[in-house]
């Protein structure tokens, strides 16, 4: 196991991203924010903190989706669903997907397909903390990257624990 994001790296790359969402989203009221359960929630609701520092006085609109149904996975093992809050309306809004680790595409894919069950956004942008773009399996990449690292396919990159570490299989 080896640590790619100490904890102050990660709180650092965690307000680089929130810099950069406020860069890009000077006003937040046509702006949403959506952490995918269940290790995105964690990283996004870090983010949305910083933000909504960065905009005491106005109220970030964030929530969280759960992909569980929309997995293309879904019929290899029993499943427990994650919690689905979005207690907004995305109709005609920049929707900000966050996640924790990009890799195959995959999961965001699913995040999109539940996301168009609620409506039809302006935009949909995603932010991501790790960025494993060498195993792609859809045409899908960020708009806002923490960090890139290249991993064996194998690899594991987990947020254990306020670090993100790489798993060698």
């Amino acid at each position: 196991m080896r640590v790619i994001l100490s904890p102050k790296q990660l709180s650092e790359t965690v307000n680089k991203l929130a810099d950069q969402l406020n860069n890009n989203h000077k006003d937040l009221n046509d702006v949403v924010f959506v952490g995918i359960q269940q290790g995105g929630v964690v990283v996004a609701n870090d983010i949305v903190a910083a933000l909504q520092q960065l905009h005491p006085a106005q109220k970030v609109q964030y929530g969280q989706l759960d992909i569980t149904f929309y997995r293309d996975d879904i019929r290899k093992e029993v499943l427990a669903p994650d919690t689905m809050n979005i207690p907004f309306a995305i109709e005609n809004k920049t929707v900000v997907l966050i996640d924790d680790v990009l890799f195959t595409g995959r999961t965001i894919k699913a995040a999109l397909d539940v996301l168009l069950d609620y409506g039809r956004p302006a935009k949909v942008e995603l932010c991501v903390l790790i960025d494993r773009k060498e195993h792609r399996q859809f045409p899908i990449q960020a708009d806002y990257v923490g960090k890139t690292v290249q991993t064996n396919k194998t690899d594991k990159v987990k947020l254990v624990n306020k670090e993100v570490v790489l798993i060698t299989q």
